[in-house]
């Protein structure tokens, strides 16, 4: 439970101070970081990856809800080219930081409820459907890895089409700006 704990902080003190705000600079060092966050938490924490069964088909499931929740987050994320540099930026607010912080907690309340709150019925629950305790844990894990390195992506191939096309579709940013 630990491990999670400390994951779920750095993923998003990570993602908060990289992203929240206005006018955030969109690099290499910032697209590329969550990768590195991402090499960094896999060797440390994953466990035996599950590669059969029900665990397996969590592991896969809670990986997909992580794409999905890094575009539902980067849907929540305005990029656009900057009035001062010309180059691609971003802008995001509290609904941003409120959907990154709900899932975090929720994942959070998991771990901390597992040992605490319900951990009788999880248990019951993970021998009926022959599921490890280890593939839950990577299971969330790779929901965070997904939904930052899904963030990542997205927002870069926002920046490059930002890049690309100039003003294009996000002048009516530039005019809010």
């Amino acid at each position: 439970m630990q491990s999670d704990l400390i994951i779920d902080a750095v993923l998003l003190i990570a993602v908060l101070e990289a992203d929240l705000g206005s006018h955030r600079k969109i690099g290499r060092f910032r697209v590329l970081r969550p990768f590195g966050v991402a090499a960094g938490i896999i060797p440390l924490y994953l466990k035996a990856v599950t590669t059969h069964g029900n665990g397996l088909t969590l592991e896969i499931a809670l990986g997909a809800a992580g794409i999905v929740l890094g575009l539902v987050a980067t849907s929540l994320m305005t990029v656009y080219r900057s009035p001062r540099t010309g180059k691609p930026v971003s802008r995001v607010g509290a609904g941003y930081a409120a959907l990154w912080t709900l899932v975090i907690g929720a994942r959070a309340a998991f771990s901390y409820g597992s040992n605490h709150w319900f951990s009788s019925e999880l248990g019951h629950w993970v021998v009926r459907n022959a599921v490890s305790a280890n593939a839950i844990t990577d299971a969330l894990i790779f929901m965070a890895i997904a939904m930052m390195l899904t963030r990542a992506v997205a927002m870069a191939s926002r920046a490059m089409h930002v890049s690309a096309t100039g003003d294009g579709q996000y002048a009516h940013e530039l005019q809010a700006v």
